[in-house]
């Protein structure tokens, strides 16, 4: 009997496949997300299902379509995709849908990612929780496929070119300088989302090179990780981007919401500095809007919103607390310090791919290599993300705010520590492992890493 609770996560599900999943348990997940979206008369009569390139994933995804048909709701499939894709077929289509992907992690683990018509997102208090209540109650019962077959079709469609040719209505590259691009998308699939995007020359040419690492989809990561977060994981895409005297380096993770950007000298460019540099951009054709930052983005970036004319507004970490806010507030557009950037014109949800088109357009726009333009937005010295492994996650905070009286304290997401000097730093608790996150900015270096070694210090003891 499978226990649900293990892989139904605050976001997503995710999870180990076969001992913690399989197609079985997909199926229940398709069934109960679609009992979900019948009780709350959730509009039209389909459920749009896309995979990424693991070798699960298409029966994980042909399971869970059954499990919607069975419940009443016919399934357009657009096969291999990245999570953005899905997240555009769910918004121009205006039906719920389903992604299976496990994202960045390593090849044994799959996942889904759900969310309502619109791309509205799915999460443990807008629905997970009772989808996972109503899995386990149909595996528990024995009863995984509801009584009768499946009746209602299902519909194939490839929208990648309409997704492409949709982001290039946003963001026109057409008449920027010329750009040598080198491209890690990891085995991931940003090689299925790229070459379309940015290449395809039936949607008109770009003045793009594209230098390409590792587009073969292949879900076993033979080459690393697709998670640039992790430093190592940019070495080959650093590596290149010197080689090949490239203007800019762009890195996506497995199912490609997320991009990460390396400028001409190899060296990384902060998420904070790309928020910013989106936001300046979208403020500028949407005077006085809105801008969503991550509670974690560096202080430079709610500084350079409201310096081009922006309102500022913080939100928890986490894709259903920034989409949820974005949405109350009409944002045009919302960056996180992980890399991921939400955009009104793309329903609210995030995409990797035209945050990269924004800074492509910034970059050909002018004439300064890129760290020169990106260094305009670095106003302060981050630590980025450390993992500190902790049994009693609430008393080491509680240990850590003791220590710093002289702090203003805001518990918005874990604790974060304010200090007068301009110094601060947020420690939170993992939602899925016993690890406490650590991030530390500060106007110096000096400053930045003797705090974070004292914290550190602190937590680790």
């Amino acid at each position: 009997m499978s226990d649900l609770s293990q892989i139904v996560k605050a976001y997503d599900v995710r999870g180990t496949v076969p001992d913690q999943w399989d197609e079985r348990v997909a199926e229940a997940l398709g069934a109960a997300f679609t009992q979900l979206l019948n009780a709350t008369d959730e509009p039209g009569d389909s459920v749009v299902v896309g995979y990424d390139m693991r070798a699960t994933s298409p029966g994980l995804a042909a399971a869970f379509a059954t499990g919607v048909r069975a419940e009443g709701r016919s399934v357009i499939e657009i096969g291999l995709a990245s999570t953005d894709l899905l997240y555009f077929a769910s918004g121009s289509l205006d039906l719920p849908g389903a992604m299976f992907t496990a994202s960045h992690n390593p090849a044994q683990y799959n996942g889904i990612k759900m969310c309502r018509s619109g791309a509205r997102p799915i999460g443990q208090a807008s629905g997970l929780a009772e989808i996972r209540e109503r899995a386990q109650a149909l595996l528990d019962s024995g009863e995984a496929r509801p009584a009768g077959d499946p009746v209602r079709p299902a519909e194939r469609r490839d929208l990648l070119p309409d997704y492409a040719a949709y982001l290039r209505k946003l963001v026109d590259l057409s008449g920027i300088r010329p750009l040598k691009v080198v491209v890690d998308a990891g085995n991931g699939m940003g090689g299925f989302t790229v070459p379309t995007v940015l290449g395809d020359a039936a949607l008109s040419a770009l003045p793009l090179e594209i230098v390409p690492l590792y587009f073969e989809l292949d879900g076993t990561f033979p080459n690393h990780e697709a998670n640039p977060l992790d430093p190592a994981n940019l070495v080959d895409l650093q590596r290149a981007v010197v080689e090949h005297g490239a203007e800019i380096g762009l890195a996506f993770d497995g199912d490609a919401d997320r991009c990460f950007v390396v400028d001409e000298r190899g060296e990384p460019v902060s998420p904070s500095a790309i928020t910013a540099l989106v936001a300046a951009r979208e403020l500028a054709k949407h005077p006085g809007s809105t801008v969503i930052h991550g509670l974690i983005t560096s202080s430079a970036v709610p500084e350079i919103i409201r310096e081009h004319g922006g309102e500022p507004v913080v939100a928890r970490v986490g894709h259903s607390f920034i989409k949820a806010e974005m949405a109350r507030t009409n944002a045009v557009f919302g960056g996180e310090h992980s890399a991921h950037y939400y955009f009104r014109d793309f329903w609210f949800a995030d995409t990797g791919m035209l945050a990269a088109m924004h800074t492509l357009a910034a970059l050909g726009e002018q004439s300064l290599p890129l760290s020169v333009l990106a260094g305009e937005y670095e106003r302060y010295v981050a630590s980025g993300e450390i993992n500190s492994t902790v049994v009693d996650q609430a008393a080491a905070i509680a240990e850590v705010r003791a220590a710093y009286p002289e702090a203003v304290a805001d518990e918005m997401d874990g604790l974060t520590l304010r200090f007068p000097d301009g110094a601060w730093f947020n420690l939170r608790a993992s939602n899925t492992e016993p690890l406490l996150r650590l991030n530390v900015e500060a106007p110096t270096r000096e400053r930045m890493v003797s705090l974070r070694d004292e914290v550190l210090g602190r937590v680790r003891r």
